[in-house]
């Protein structure tokens, strides 16, 4: 999968820009601010049909403007694809390949495999159990439309069992009968994103160690530990008996919507434990065994975004994740640094070809 020409409008702080790519590395370099991460975004943007870094999606229209265009040229098995993301204040998202606008934006998902190693993720560690979650199921998302189907349904069903709470108590009456329905219907839903996500890690867990192994360099134990409800009794027999704290709290306390993702390093938490440098080693291995498995799932290796990968690793442990992608496992990389001659001068030492956009 390779992204041979980007063009945006109005996207953020570009008023209009064309960019031309390698089919293997490419550099953007700049100042803060200048805008090195909103391209990488766009380029995320037209894999998801959003913004890796802002869920409002008007906030991405270049200030003083009415829409934005993100247009993207690729290349998938030997095909041609063109993929067009475009807002108008007031309307709806549109999304197109090859001239034809997807009814539904979890039609696209998967199609652009794409991974994005970023500072912002260090929210998978510092904030709750929602980032976690968010982060299996975009990458299980990825290869298996039936999951994500079946989350869209279970989102849905949850919304409405838990404004139908919220009724109960405004007026102060109980129908079990339609709460039934939605349990029901949670409980057809919820199983299988269970199973999903358990099967999942089983795959997952000895991809991440062995990345951080290399990584790292060093002997610690890492692990990943899924929690969740279901591992203590069906979602059913869960609903029924949280029925009386869920009705005091007007919403639904047990459920797949309340799984996590557990980070250990020497079986203790590293949010807790661990150092500025083990995280991000952490951060890395997950998101390249992210790659990994994608890859594995796909066949398609995902195009790559380092954003600002110079945070917090020096030099020689950049070189170092940067030669692991100088082979024919890894397809197009894209990397944002704000030091022109420091990017140039990892990329130089691999064997690959590479192009350099000063911003």
């Amino acid at each position: 999968m390779f992204l041979n020409k980007l063009s945006l409008v109005n996207y953020k702080n570009f008023e209009s820009s064309t960019f031309e790519f390698d089919t293997k590395i490419n550099c953007f370099v700049g100042a803060n601010g200048i805008g090195k991460t909103n391209a990488l975004d766009a380029i995320y943007h037209l894999a998801f049909g959003k913004s890796y870094f802002n869920p409002i999606a008007t906030q991405n229209i270049k200030h003083g403007e009415e829409f934005f265009v993100v247009d993207g040229h690729f290349e998938k098995k030997e095909r041609d694809e063109k993929i067009i993301v475009s807002l108008k204040k007031g309307q709806k998202k549109v999304i197109k390949r090859n001239g034809k606008a997807y009814e539904k934006f979890s039609e696209h998902i998967g199609f652009v495999p794409l991974v994005i190693i970023s500072p912002a993720d260090r929210d998978l560690i510092s904030e709750g159990s929602d980032v976690r979650r968010k982060f299996i199921d975009s990458v299980i998302s990825q290869s298996d439309k039936t999951y994500l189907t079946d989350l869209i349904n279970y989102n849905k069903v949850l919304s409405q069992r838990n404004a139908l709470l919220k009724y109960f108590a405004a007026n102060n009456t109980f129908n079990s009968d339609t709460l039934e329905v939605y349990n029901e219907q949670l409980k057809t839903f919820g199983q299988p994103i269970f199973e999903k996500r358990e099967a999942f890690l089983e795959t997952f867990i000895p991809i991440f160690k062995d990345r951080y192994a290399t990584i790292s360099n060093s002997s610690e134990d890492v692990n990943l530990t899924y929690k969740s409800d279901l591992f203590d009794n069906d979602l059913a027999t869960l609903l029924d008996e949280s029925l009386n704290k869920d009705r005091a709290i007007q919403y639904t306390s047990v459920g797949i919507h309340k799984d996590d993702l557990l980070f250990k390093i020497d079986d203790f938490q590293i949010k807790k434990f661990g150092s500025q440098g083990q995280q991000k080693s952490f951060l890395i291995a997950l998101k390249l065994a992210q790659f990994d498995f994608i890859k594995q799932q796909s066949g398609v290796p995902p195009i790559l975004l380092l954003d600002d990968i110079f945070d917090k690793l020096d030099e020689n442990r950049v070189a170092q994740i940067i030669s692991m992608v100088d082979n024919d496992n890894f397809g197009q990389i894209f990397i944002s640094d704000t030091h022109a001659e420091r990017t140039e001068n990892v990329v130089k030492q691999i064997h690959q070809s590479y192009k350099i956009f000063k911003l």
